[in-house]
């Protein structure tokens, strides 16, 4: 997915910037980058790899170079940034959190006009430079910003580092958010609003859909309003957010907790303890034990020193090694008792498969697994939610393919909670899963959870649901 961190200081920035970033670190990661204007009038950049390492570890050497009060960086689930830019506007540094399945169509038309991309990312037109020209064609960054947001298809979240100040611009849609943060000496604003907190910048506010902010150390100007549609991903408060974030009002790990205590409730199971598969399973589990009345226990622990969010490696023989070896089975509580295990989602069921196969092997007597969120059905055309190749990748649409001869029929069925052809399929990956139960959340709990009104959420990945 990805995440944005900028600072506007009196004084020199990198140090909230480098830890503001750094609390990016749970969204991603192919990539980090930082860039500062630096009090010499010069622009400082750094991007580095984070496929094998840690921010902090990479950039930590960088930080004598960046001298300045403004500076903006982001954690990238994909391409390269920040990119620099000189254009009619002036100097200026971009970075991104977006999706744009239009890529192709935009290069073309953007080389048709003589135009020439100097970025690469794997081989591909580097999307955020690719907004970058989208921008250089308005009158104004507010002009080149509402290009982008008419011109696009999917979803597009930037701040701009100008000589004079940071551009904050949010989604037409809100599907990720921003949040500015205050204190004595400036602003900051971030993508999750717990990275300005050990900063000491108070909260703000946050962006609304399609608006875009001049920030400056001395304050906060408007330049485009929040004309967009707020349609923000559901996702954030199921797995990518940090608990102690909170996103439209709506805090992370008590979203969580309720998943899990309406789950509970609504649930016949019997069994003899809750457990969570950490991290992200951990709150979910709480709520369950409480919805459920059943005792909470660590059945399996996360080794926590080293070990990142398995999505992290690229390919797949090394993502399922770090999945295996980061979670260490609780002997002492797992032998012989029944036992509900809380998760927050099932994307290609291979690492639920090795987790069930070792709590098996470690005297569980049973395991239920219960899912925070519904079935993943339709791949997200509107962020970098997985490193999904297409939707063979998941398992639901795998198991389509089996029960159907093709992968994507009757798509809307499989989809809608108790149906038969729903209950079909879950039935068939408890099995291929070899559990003794398997049960999902409902697209209604979501809703309810979080607290947002349904047609204020993006939930297409449970249920196709758009708004474009």
């Amino acid at each position: 997915m990805g995440g944005l961190f900028g600072v506007v200081s009196k004084e020199k920035c990198v140090t909230d910037l480098f830890y503001g970033i750094d609390y990016h670190s749970h969204l991603g990661t192919k990539r980090g980058g930082m860039a500062v204007i630096n009090r010499d009038g010069g622009l400082a950049r750094s991007i580095h790899n984070l496929k094998q390492s840690y921010f902090r570890v990479k950039f930590e050497p960088d930080l004598r170079k960046f001298d300045g009060l403004s500076g903006i960086g982001t954690i990238s689930d994909s391409e390269a940034q920040p990119i620099a830019v000189h254009s009619h506007l002036g100097r200026f540094a971009i970075c991104t959190v977006m999706k744009l399945s239009n890529v192709a169509e935009l290069t073309k038309e953007i080389m048709a006009e003589g135009r020439v991309f100097t970025e690469l990312s794997d081989g591909t037109t580097n999307a955020t430079e690719l907004v970058a020209q989208l921008i250089t064609k308005g009158r104004d960054f507010a002009d080149g910003i509402r290009y982008v947001q008419d011109k696009i298809e999917g979803s597009c979240t930037m701040l701009i580092l100008t000589d004079d100040g940071i551009i904050a611009a949010r989604d037409w849609y809100g599907r990720t958010p921003l949040a500015i943060g205050k204190k004595d000496t400036g602003y900051a604003v971030a993508s999750e609003s717990c990275s300005m907190i050990n900063l000491d910048y108070d909260f703000v506010r946050e962006l609304g859909p399609g608006e875009a902010v001049k920030i400056t150390a001395d304050g906060i100007e408007q330049i485009l309003p929040p004309e967009g549609k707020l349609h923000i991903c559901s996702f954030l408060w199921i797995y990518y957010g940090f608990p102690a974030t909170s996103y439209e009002g709506m805090n992370v790990d008590h979203a969580r907790r309720n998943l899990g205590r309406l789950m509970g409730q609504q649930d016949d199971v019997e069994a003899d303890l809750v457990s969570p598969i950490p991290d992200s399973g951990t709150s979910m589990a709480l709520g369950y034990s409480e919805g459920a009345g059943i005792p909470y226990r660590n059945a399996v622990l996360k080794y926590t020193p080293t070990w990142p969010r398995s999505f992290m490696p690229v390919d797949q023989a090394t993502r399922d090694t770090v999945a295996k070896m980061k979670l260490i089975p609780n002997y002492g509580q797992m032998k012989g008792r029944k036992i509900v295990f809380c998760d927050d989602s099932i994307v290609r069921g291979t690492q639920l498969r090795d987790n069930v196969q070792l709590f098996r092997g470690h005297g569980a007597g049973e395991i239920h697994i219960r899912i925070s969120c519904p079935p993943l059905v339709y791949p997200c055309p509107y962020l970098n939610f997985s490193a999904s190749k297409g939707p063979l990748e998941f398992v639901t649409r795998r198991t389509i393919l089996d029960l159907e001869g093709a992968h994507d029929s009757h798509l809307a069925e499989y989809s809608t909670y108790g149906s038969p052809r729903y209950c079909n399929m879950v039935e068939a990956i408890r099995k291929n899963l070899t559990m003794d139960s398997l049960k999902f959340n409902t697209v209604e709990n979501v809703v309810k959870a979080i607290g947002l009104p349904k047609c204020s959420l993006c939930t297409h990945c449970f249920d196709g649901t758009a708004n474009d």
